[in-house]
């Protein structure tokens, strides 16, 4: 089997990222309600790709962003994003945390041009949808609350690439840290990553199922709420 390279992100990876992470939620049939019916995927991949670089520079401070890559090609795979909690964004050595997930800076310029960049790109969901994760919200932040959290925010791998490992391999990576930095795992998930996580030891502690129909949809929007336990660092 092969062995996924996890490495950190730059700007420069924008265009490979927005095509990996728009192919792979193209894939969930309540993400594609979100969007008028005429929007296609390479519509959303050309958009995504102008908003990456913003992505990657905001709050450089506590998101990690981790690509996996074929060693085999150079190709990106997969995509993750992690969340710290801002007191444990901070190493002993007065360093970021898990340096190598930060995204490395630009210059005023380089972040002005694309901040100018993400603005021009279409992002504009239906209206009707907009509170479709409000009770997925209050669920999230009522767990968040109760003690930090490493949050896995983001994880995608392209269509053409799934059974493949990759998923497994990125959660890996972040599960290491989480044991090395002492931290407890949360995320949301929905129904096609519920097997990764519970493979590699989340547990369920919480879950929103709603109605999609009303938007068109199949009927069922499942969100699961899933955690992972780490021991202690003394």
């Amino acid at each position: 089997m092969t062995t996924w390279k996890i490495e950190g992100c730059t700007v420069a990876d924008a265009p490979a990222l927005a095509r990996n992470n728009m192919s792979a939620f193209w894939e969930d049939p309540t993400w594609v309600l979100l969007w008028p019916k005429e929007i296609t995927r390479d519509f959303m991949i050309e958009q995504g790709a102008k908003r990456y670089p913003r992505l990657l520079l905001r709050d450089r401070d506590v998101t990690r962003h981790l690509k996996a890559v074929d060693p085999a090609t150079g190709a990106v795979v997969g995509y993750i994003r992690w969340v710290l909690p801002s007191e444990y964004s901070v190493a002993k050595d007065g360093g970021p945390e898990w340096v190598e997930g930060q995204t490395p800076d630009v210059s005023e310029d380089e972040r002005k041009q694309f901040e100018e960049q993400a603005q021009s790109a279409w992002w504009n969901g239906r209206k009707e949808m907009s509170g479709i994760d409000d009770k997925n919200d209050v669920v999230m932040d009522r767990i968040l609350a109760e003690k930090p959290y490493i949050k896995l925010e983001y994880l995608a791998v392209h269509p053409e690439n799934k059974g493949k490992g990759i998923a497994t391999a990125l959660v890996a990576n972040g599960i290491k840290q989480a044991e090395k930095i002492g931290l407890p795992l949360f995320t949301m998930s929905f129904k096609a990553g519920r097997g990764v996580y519970a493979r590699l030891g989340f547990k369920e502690v919480d879950r929103v199922i709603q109605d999609d129909s009303q938007y068109g949809g199949k009927g069922e929007y499942g969100a699961y709420f899933m955690i992972y336990d780490v021991p202690k660092v003394n």
